[in-house]
């Protein structure tokens, strides 16, 4: 016995990959909505400390 209407019609498959299609898009369209990070920069502008407090060498005496 076969099933009735087992797989999509031409019809049916195209509006599912119309719709597929349009929330991808939406998706999309979200994502590049948001703040890019292009320009920000690394996370951490002063890895090593401010060069004011570089350190100072001194003789040893006695």
């Amino acid at each position: 016995m076969s099933e009735p209407n087992s797989s999509p019609s031409g019809e049916e498959e195209d509006d599912v990959k119309r719709k597929f299609r349009e929330a991808l898009e939406r998706k999309q369209a979200h994502a590049r909505s948001g703040a890019s990070h292009e320009s920000g920069g690394g996370k951490n502008q002063h890895a090593h400390g401010p060069a004011a407090n570089k350190r100072t060498f001194r003789r040893k005496s006695g």
